[in-house]
């Protein structure tokens, strides 16, 4: 009964935060444009100012993501949460206040520094928390009802965003993100398993120490030489070769998925002049989708077809969502291409299930936090490849006449994730600490 209390809570927390933050989403690309090129409805500083944002916060997280996952092993999910879900805050604040072209820049700082804690830290701890309170059997339905609820956060905050007026949309934004950390701090309890301890008592970094494994099976903390959180990255990935798969595909997941959020609704501005109603209208669509998938289709389906046969249907599906967007010749053709939205999210949960099942608890933050720092470098990867080639093709000197061509190129990102998920043979891993008790002595 206290795990079920538990979950609920952190689902309340992951709900309101993704709300928050995915309440600016249909607007901030027309917040962007008036800052930057006011009046205009194709601008190529637009994009790349996104795209240099993606890719700054994207190396930030490479590095971050597997060190808070890395810490919290140690110390705790709620004492870890504190940062992403604080840090989340702060930008939206700033253009709650004012929304002059100032403002605007210094949000952009405030947001990219951000950004590289808490995009990723907050899904990786919340996995974390998952899998210590979730036998292994039931991980493929909770990760599945996490993914749900930041898909149903996702509608609700696109919905409100579709509702109010622009004036408005920062400052429920800001509100609902400071509640968010607020109810996280009040309400959700930490796990006290064996392999955490009281954050309170211990320092979070020591330098010159790591855990090692004492005669009674604890670990306790003595001198360490450098470089051994790289050391565990390395090993993780190297202790499988459905790990190493599965971070591959979440390499090539996550350069399709940085890409859409980045240069989609410009490519649609430019293509069709939509604006933050249509985006939005999209967006209700694709997470109305997401939200059925993981919540309904994944708990009934993941059992019965296992992670990996989702894993491949939502990459797929993922590829012609794409291959749509790119050839759509009337504004219709983005709406019913929205559609798809309804497999594509299966991916995302299959990969962290899958992973979370080749380690042992002691590895779980880590390991997930590993995960996410790949998916962090195609974030930093995908604006560099791709925000030139966006505005090459949305541009007068485009080489063909195909608009779309970039979206194209995402797409052919998730193919090869999908030729790459058809060669994972789920077996479990018996990772070296499965069967350690991690508190630190």
């Amino acid at each position: 009964m206290d795990n079920l209390k538990n979950l609920i809570h952190l689902f309340v927390t992951v709900f309101l935060s993704t709300f928050a933050w995915l309440l600016v989403n249909p607007t901030i690309a027309d917040v962007t444009m008036e800052a930057i090129c006011p009046g205009k409805y194709e601008c190529s500083l637009a994009i790349y100012l996104t795209g240099l944002q993606q890719a700054i916060a994207g190396v930030g997280s490479v590095v971050l993501t597997p060190l808070i996952g890395k810490l919290s092993d140690a110390y705790g999910r709620k004492v870890l949460l504190t940062i992403p879900l604080t840090l989340g805050s702060l930008p939206l604040v700033i253009l709650a206040v004012n929304r002059t072209s100032t403002s605007f820049y210094v949000y952009f700082a405030l947001k990219t520094l951000a950004s590289m804690i808490s995009d990723g830290g907050l899904i990786c701890l919340s996995l974390g928390y998952l899998a210590d309170n979730v036998s292994e059997g039931k991980r493929v339905s909770a990760f599945g009802l996490l993914s749900g609820v930041v898909s149903a956060g996702t509608v609700c905050g696109t919905l409100a965003a579709r509702l109010l007026p622009p004036t408005q949309i920062f400052q429920v934004a800001a509100v609902v993100s400071v509640v968010a950390a607020v109810y996280m701090r009040v309400f959700l309890q930490e796990t006290r398993t064996p392999h955490h301890v009281n954050a309170l008592e211990q320092p979070i970094l020591k330098p010159g120490t790591e855990a090692n494994e004492t005669d009674n099976g604890t670990m306790k903390k003595t001198e360490d030489t450098k470089g051994s959180f790289l050391r565990d990255l390395v090993q993780m990935l190297r202790s499988s070769t459905t790990l190493s798969l599965a971070t591959a595909i979440s390499f090539f997941n996550g350069l399709s998925e940085a890409g859409v959020q980045a240069f989609l609704m410009y490519y649609l501005k430019a293509r069709f002049q939509f604006g933050k109603d249509q985006f939005a209208d999209i967006w209700l669509i694709t997470y109305i989708g997401a939200t059925l998938s993981n919540m309904l289709l994944m708990p009934v389906l993941g059992p019965i077809l296992g992670e990996e046969t989702l894993l491949s249907i939502g990459l797929f599906a993922g590829f012609l969502n794409m291959l749509f967007y790119s050839i759509a010749w009337t504004p219709w053709v983005p709406y019913a291409s929205a559609l798809l939205g309804t497999f594509l999210f299966l991916a995302s949960p299959s990969i962290r299930c899958i992973i979370s099942k080749q380690v042992g608890p002691c590895e779980q933050g880590i390991a997930q936090g590993c995960m996410l720092s790949v998916a962090s470098l195609a974030n930093a990867v995908s604006p560099l490849a791709f925000s030139p080639l966006s505005a090459l093709f949305l541009s007068d000197e485009a080489p063909f006449n195909f608009p779309g061509f970039s979206i194209l190129c995402l797409g052919l990102s998730w193919l090869i994730g999908f030729i790459l998920s058809i060669m994972i043979k789920i077996a479990p891993h018996f990772s070296r600490d499965r069967n350690k008790v991690c508190t630190l002595a």
